[in-house]
């Protein structure tokens, strides 16, 4: 709508970049995992069963205050609400937005 009076018919720019982030050489399509000096490939469940053990046991040891989540511009408010909905699921309130930074 080039007569809105807001973006004059332009993009955000989140928007606007979003297919160069997409599409971009060097952006990971799988989850890695370094070994010694190097990095493997690994499963999509071998990767959320590293990362669910990790929280746990930071969890059982200390508890859910000392965790904390950082969000990103770079993510859509869908991505960031569920972030949130997970810190709030563990039990922590400390999450932010690197915007506020």
């Amino acid at each position: 709508m080039p007569e809105h009076p807001v973006c004059q018919g332009a993009l955000c720019p989140k928007g606007n970049a979003a297919l160069e982030i997409v599409y971009h050489a060097d952006r990971l399509r799988y989850p890695m995992k370094r070994e010694n000096d190097s990095w493997k490939r690994i499963t999509w469940d071998e990767a959320t069963r590293l990362v669910a053990a990790g929280f746990k046991q930071v969890y059982d040891t200390h508890g859910a205050d000392v965790m904390a989540f950082l969000t990103s511009a770079k993510c859509t408010n869908e991505e960031n609400y569920l972030f949130q909905k997970l810190a709030r699921l563990i039990g922590t309130n400390n999450i932010d937005h690197c915007a506020r930074l």
